[in-house]
């Protein structure tokens, strides 16, 4: 089976990269960090870039037909832990408003750089689509 990449004309255009990678009916989510569509990342904290980074992960998510509950694993680099940690309640209640209130395996991973200078948080993740709502991208 073929890898199908799964590039949402709404998210910036990739350049080296897929935004997801659909093999049967597994999506591989790549990272994605705060940027909007103009390639900038959002203003403010990581409240911001959160919401900013996990809706582009659902907008791919989206694309190949899945659902916030089609989830399976979530892996969240962090370049400052106690700050996320400080916001959890409010990034608690972002998640819940865009994906509700089912949480897959996740992990959050400190690291000292993002690619964009400016990201404070890039989100990854694996999906599990039912494949009656499975969407192939070109066909």
């Amino acid at each position: 089976m073929t890898p199908i990449p799964v590039n949402p004309a709404s998210l910036p255009a990739p350049s080296g990269y897929s935004h997801g990678t659909l093999s049967g009916t597994t999506l591989y989510l790549g990272g994605q960090t705060a940027l909007d569509a103009r390639m900038r990342i959002v203003p403010g904290g990581i409240v911001e870039q959160f919401r900013q980074a996990f809706g582009n992960l659902l907008t791919t998510l989206r694309e190949a037909g899945g659902e916030p509950a089609d989830l399976v694993s979530v892996t969240i680099y962090l370049t400052d832990i106690p700050d996320y940690q400080a916001h959890g309640k409010e990034i608690g209640r972002v998640w819940r408003e865009l994906a509700g209130p089912v949480y897959p395996a996740m992990a959050g991973i400190g690291c000292t750089a993002l690619w964009q200078p400016e990201a404070m948080i890039e989100i990854l993740g694996v999906a599990e689509i039912p494949e009656d709502r499975l969407r192939v991208p070109g066909q």
